[in-house]
């Protein structure tokens, strides 16, 4: 795999026969007995589905919401789980399965999914059979999607479980903008200042220009510290593969970082993906106008890292002062006031939990930081039910490097909760034991280092985020 195929895959996981209709779609082949496992594929509105049914169903419906596609990337076919090994298992254990590719598939698709998802679960009533329960879950981006549709449509959904999951998309896209701000003022070259990182005139090239500049950056020890900069900013853990053990050294930890860097916030959701998003919202939704990014590296859970790199480089209070002070100085970037209310209506959750809601995050992930997972707690403190939150945490780097077994341990937390308005325990001893029980086939977890699967054994763990950079409130 080229390196931008890889990359566009690994944005993709960062952020997973058909009879067409119209308005409600009719049905798609199906078997005929009731005994039988039935599959269903087809289009509502212009949003391809795929549904399976096992023989013997337990009358529970898990509506899944696929993660950010980038342009040119997309499963063969509809995604219904975090993982096959994870589909085939829920199906085995009795669970229905639903999923919408969503309308066009690819791109920041929260508004065409909250639509289009709603539309599936309806569907479904009508035609294979009303749920006795129904969970909204998702991961990444669907994450988001599984969040806002359980807060909105509570009459609709029993719960949600929500994995690797972004609750301020908006908040997400400006630590961003910080990060590849960073990277151009710092170390693409005065030649190619010209590039866009909002608004973009030639993405490819920004995109080109961007991956550049972080490789060479590498070569050098100052590069490094300057990249470690502008990782701290937007809080990148130091840990990239979820098959190795967390690095130690400075200089590992920021190749790490620079590996997100590049995959996630550049060739992912850099000028590419802003195409994307500003076609969706109506303009540029992010800004950084008044930010202060001495004050922002200050309170970034990496700033010991940064420290660590500019002494590395022999720079450890100068030369990190003078990059912050240029940071500072540069022109800023300022938001559509019109995208930014888009971004406020689609992307950002309110914590009311309704329902039961289980998060799924790993420590180290730094495709959707953990410490979203951390904000989002603080809001359902103020707006929700505390007890009708549980968060569960894997000690991994990568994003989404979740097991089948972390995944069903997870949603048996929340079926639970549901079932008997309790939860089991989920301590880490508990989930651990509980995932232990699985076999291996379903112990593997996808490496985005390497983008192969290797059985790992469960490493749920207690685990407090940090705060997250940029709230939108």
């Amino acid at each position: 795999m080229s390196r931008r195929g890889r990359s566009a895959a690994v944005a993709a996981v960062l952020v997973a026969g058909s009879v067409v209709g119209t308005g409600t779609t009719v049905a798609a082949e199906a078997a005929d007995s009731a005994g039988e496992r039935r599959s269903y594929t087809g289009e509502i509105d212009g949003a391809k589905y795929r549904v399976e049914v096992p023989e013997r169903w337990n009358g529970t419906l898990l509506l899944y919401s696929h993660g950010y596609y980038p342009a040119g990337w997309a499963p063969e076919k509809t995604a219904l789980t975090n993982s096959e090994e994870a589909e085939e298992a829920l199906l085995g254990k009795g669970f229905a399965l639903a999923a919408s590719d969503y309308k066009g598939t690819h791109g920041y698709a929260v508004a065409d999914a909250l639509t289009d998802q709603i539309a599936l679960r309806d569907w479904f009533a009508e035609h294979v059979g009303r749920p006795q329960r129904t969970f909204s879950t998702g991961q990444s981006m669907g994450g988001t999607v599984a969040t806002l549709l359980g807060e909105r449509y509570p009459d609709r959904f029993d719960g949600v479980l929500s994995m690797c999951a972004e609750y301020d998309g908006n908040g997400t896209w400006n630590t961003t903008l910080d990060m590849t701000y960073a990277l151009k003022a710092l170390l693409v070259p005065e030649a190619d200042q010209d590039i866009d990182l909002v608004r973009p005139r030639d993405p490819e090239r920004g995109v080109s220009v961007l991956v550049a500049a972080i490789d060479r950056a590498l070569e050098t020890e100052r590069g490094r510290a300057r990249l470690a900069l502008a990782g701290a900013l937007g809080n990148i853990p130091g840990w990239y593969s979820a098959h190795e053990a967390q690095p130690v050294t400075t200089a590992d930890r920021v190749r790490a970082q620079a590996q997100w860097l590049r995959n996630a916030y550049v060739a992912g959701t850099g000028p590419l993906g802003r195409v994307d998003l500003e076609r969706r919202a109506g303009g540029n939704p992010t800004a950084n106008t008044g930010v202060d990014y001495r004050q922002q590296l200050a309170g970034s859970a990496r700033k010991d890292l940064v420290r660590k790199a500019y002494r590395a480089a022999g720079s450890a209070d100068a030369g990190l002062a003078a990059d912050l002070a240029k940071l500072n100085a540069g022109t800023r970037i300022t938001a559509d006031p019109r995208a930014v209310d888009y971004m406020k209506r689609y992307t950002i959750t309110r914590g009311t939990t309704p329902r039961p809601v289980v998060t799924l995050h790993n420590t180290q992930d730094g495709g959707a930081v953990s410490d979203q997972a951390g904000w989002y707690a603080d809001q359902v403190r103020r707006n929700g039910e505390p007890d009708n939150l549980r968060q569960l945490y894997v000690n991994r780097g990568s994003h989404c490097a979740f097991s089948a077994a972390d995944e069903i341990t997870a949603l048996e937390a929340l079926v639970a909760k549901a079932a008997t308005d309790r939860w089991p325990r989920t301590g880490p001893r508990a989930l651990n034991r509980s995932a232990g029980r699985h076999e291996p086939r379903l112990q593997q977890v996808l490496d985005l280092a390497t983008f192969e699967k290797k059985t790992v054994p469960p490493a749920f763990v207690r685990f407090t985020p940090a705060r997250f950079p940029r709230p939108s409130r």
